[in-house]
């Protein structure tokens, strides 16, 4: 069935006018979230014991569907389809297991103020919309999108913002939510210039899925809006190849041509996008489309998804069959966001075998052993952080001297500490209680 074929006949079952499909708004007020128009849209019947686990997950794990998503779904082969997976509820999402975790990332406990999540450095995550134009049945944020209770307002977002301006180590700061771009023009465009007048940030990005789920969005004025706040950097989530539609890759080029650079996201999802083949056909369409596959996220361990969970194993396979295999702009990193707010951790092949004081030994994709010959001299700099003294070239107008932290110290020759304890290490609580000075 060709995609303008399900379209028509969705547009006929909602009984509206077609001009209106490339409406978002229209979309959007249009948005499939029960059992009976989702049936009648698709020209589809489930079974008594279907409809059963239907209205059991969506009370607990609510259902919204754009129209155009929706008419992405194969309905010759439904149980299998990865935009029904990603779209339509599951009975496994109640299957909630002892390693399921609320807020598996701790944003809440790393959040000075609500909506800012500060876990880096040098960067913050600003939650300033609880809107989804779909509820992605891999949400990691489940637990609020949708929720009344978690819409930002005007006053949070000041809050947040505020909370910016104050802590100058911020440079760079990451919009999501919910999404961004179901905010107004309006509102969106005042956020970016308040985020614009403070000197000390120097990028703002977007996570977005809207052109994914409702392509429809991204119109000539927000796209005229956005160019307005350079640099601006645009992350979207795209998890199969089928998702690049013809709207999309209009979406897509709407943004690359106004200077935006673009970046993905992909979750690895199994039953989805749990292939090799799968996922460098992805890659190679997103490149295409001028979106740089940025990571792909082991799926996190937020409730409802263990059925969507790999093994981390399936991830170095896929990674394996890409690396030297394609372009490495085309290579995501392989990351595990760290449940408990560790943040993300690189997961990635080996390459480096071995190693002695003068060679390294290396293998490529192709399993070809190789040496690489180290330096018979070199005189490091040792580093005091004295930088004025530095005979390496460095513009400190603009550098933010912070202390270093974890590995960094370890290895920073400005850094006296020779070792990393964990908080509750039972060896040094008993010294602690035998001579508090040893600690």
């Amino acid at each position: 069935m060709h995609v303008t074929e399900a379209q028509n006949r969705i547009v006929q079952a909602i009984d509206t006018k077609q001009h209106m499909w490339k409406d978002w708004k229209w979309q959007m007020r249009h948005c499939v979230r029960d059992l009976k128009t989702f049936e009648s849209v698709l020209g589809v019947e489930l079974t008594d014991e279907q409809r059963e686990q239907f209205e059991d997950t969506v009370n607990r794990f609510p259902m919204s569907i754009t129209p155009y998503y929706l008419s992405l779904i194969d309905v010759r082969d439904m149980d299998n389809d990865p935009i029904f997976k990603q779209s339509f509820p599951s009975p496994l999402e109640m299957d909630i297991t002892p390693d399921d975790i609320s807020d598996p990332l701790h944003e809440d406990e790393d959040s000075p103020v609500p909506g800012i999540t500060h876990r880096y450095p040098d960067r913050v995550l600003f939650l300033v919309s609880n809107r989804c134009a779909m509820y992605c049945r891999h949400c990691t944020r489940k637990r609020r999108v949708g929720d009344p209770d978690n819409i930002p307002d005007r006053d949070q977002i000041e809050a947040g913002i505020d909370y910016i301006r104050k802590t100058p180590q911020v440079r760079d700061v990451l919009l999501s939510g919910g999404d961004p771009f179901l905010l107004s023009d309006d509102i969106l465009d005042w956020i970016l210039t308040e985020l614009d007048n403070i000197d000390h940030v120097e990028i703002v990005r977007i996570g977005t899925r809207t052109p994914v789920i409702l392509p429809y969005r991204i119109t000539e004025n927000l796209v005229d809006m956005l160019k307005r706040h350079h640099p601006l950097w645009i992350n979207t989530h795209f998890n199969h190849p089928r998702e690049l539609t013809v709207s999309s890759s209009q979406a897509l080029a709407k943004l690359a041509d106004s200077g935006i650079p673009l970046g993905n996201q992909s979750v690895l999802l199994a039953g989805v996008n749990d292939c090799p083949h799968i996922m460098r056909s992805l890659v190679h369409k997103l490149v295409a489309n001028r979106v740089r596959p940025y990571y792909l996220y082991q799926c996190d361990l937020s409730e409802g998804l263990g059925h969507f969970r790999t093994p981390i194993g399936k991830g170095i396979e896929i990674l394996e069959s890409l690396i030297g295999h394609t372009s490495g702009f085309c290579v995501p990193t392989y990351v595990i966001d760290a449940p408990g707010g560790g943040g993300k951790i690189p997961v990635m092949p080996n390459y480096l075998i071995s190693w002695s004081t003068n060679k390294v030994v290396l293998r490529n994709y192709e399993g070809i052993i190789t040496t690489y010959k180290e330096p018979d001299c070199y005189e490091r700099i040792f580093c005091d952080r004295d930088c004025q003294a530095c005979n390496l070239q460095l513009d400190l107008d603009k550098t933010f001297e912070q202390k270093t932290i974890g590995i960094e110290g370890l290895l920073a020759d400005h850094d006296e500490t020779i070792y990393l304890v964990p908080e509750e290490n039972e060896r040094y609580n008993r010294r602690s209680l035998d001579d508090p000075e040893t600690c």
